[in-house]
């Protein structure tokens, strides 16, 4: 049965429910059932692009083999990118105070890089922290969809996102576009050589990075995912996070009903319960 009425494609509940268990098979995402106008939205966009006339066809061809290539924009379209610069701020002045407290260099992940919003506001906390703007410190980030990657890479956003920054931060870390580019902004290249972007699935067997992190920002990501799957996520942040390092988790987001291996600190802070567990090595590919 139908569900897009006078819509240009014909969308039915099991071409939802097969797009649902497809999303969640190749990238752990769990798709609600409230979900159909997004998926609709998002994935007509892929049938356009791709000269297809129903979503059968697609999907047959998807599943069938036919175009290995198409699964990676598949994931990107529905995987949802919103982010904003120091996002849930109240994450930042724990971060400074905590990194100053390290005997460096620091070295922190971002599980979910989106357009590069949150490593950036990383990249900035960790310059106001030692008062540099090349700190002894890096910052790895990573995502499953490729485009934001790009996007978050080159450091370029509308003046209209920097709106909420205090002016002497903008000054400080941004260029101000003129001319063509007026209305743009980028970030200072000393924080873009900070940060290393790389394309993570947190689905994969084996990613590659190596322990030694002294934080680990995994905001607004688990709440795509089952509980089997958080679990799962979790357990693999154990040997990757130093022994005294700090996670960071979204608003919305609890872990302590998922897993036994993390105690929250504060507000949405968590750090190992036991520390043992953590990662010694501090060198890094």
């Amino acid at each position: 049965m139908s569900q897009t009425k006078n819509k240009e494609f014909d969308f039915t509940v099991a071409d939802f429910e097969r797009v649902r268990s497809l999303i969640y098979r190749q990238a752990g995402i769990s798709l609600a059932s409230s979900k159909q106008e997004m998926v609709y939205s998002r994935v007509a966009r892929r049938l356009r692009a791709l000269g297809f006339h129903s979503f059968e066809d697609y999907l047959d061809s998807l599943e069938g083999g036919k175009m290995n290539e198409e699964w990676e924009s598949f994931v990107n379209a529905l995987t949802t990118n919103l982010t904003s610069f120091f996002r849930e701020d109240h994450h930042f002045p724990i971060l400074k105070e905590f990194v100053k407290t390290r005997p460096g260099p620091v070295e922190v992940w971002c599980c979910a890089s989106s357009t590069g919003e949150e490593p950036y506001s990383i990249a900035m906390t960790l310059c106001e922290a030692f008062n540099t703007l090349t700190p002894k410190a890096k910052v790895v980030a990573t995502d499953i969809d490729t485009n934001v990657l790009a996007v978050a890479e080159r450091g370029v956003y509308s003046t209209e996102k920097l709106e909420k920054m205090p002016p002497e931060r903008v000054r400080r870390f941004f260029q101000k576009g003129t001319g063509n580019n007026e209305g743009m902004a980028r970030v200072r290249k000393e924080l873009r050589d900070m940060i290393t972007y790389r394309q993570l699935n947190l689905l994969d067997e084996t990613w590659p990075l190596r322990g030694g992190f002294d934080v680990i920002f995994c905001r607004n990501v688990m709440i795509y995912f089952d509980k089997p799957t958080q679990g799962k996520i979790l357990s693999k942040f154990v040997n990757l996070l130093k022994p005294d390092g700090l996670l960071f988790a979204g608003h919305s987001e609890n872990f302590q009903y998922v897993s036994n291996a993390f105690k929250l600190r504060g507000k949405t802070v968590y750090h190992l319960a036991n520390p043992a567990m953590g990662s010694v090595s501090t060198n890094r590919s």
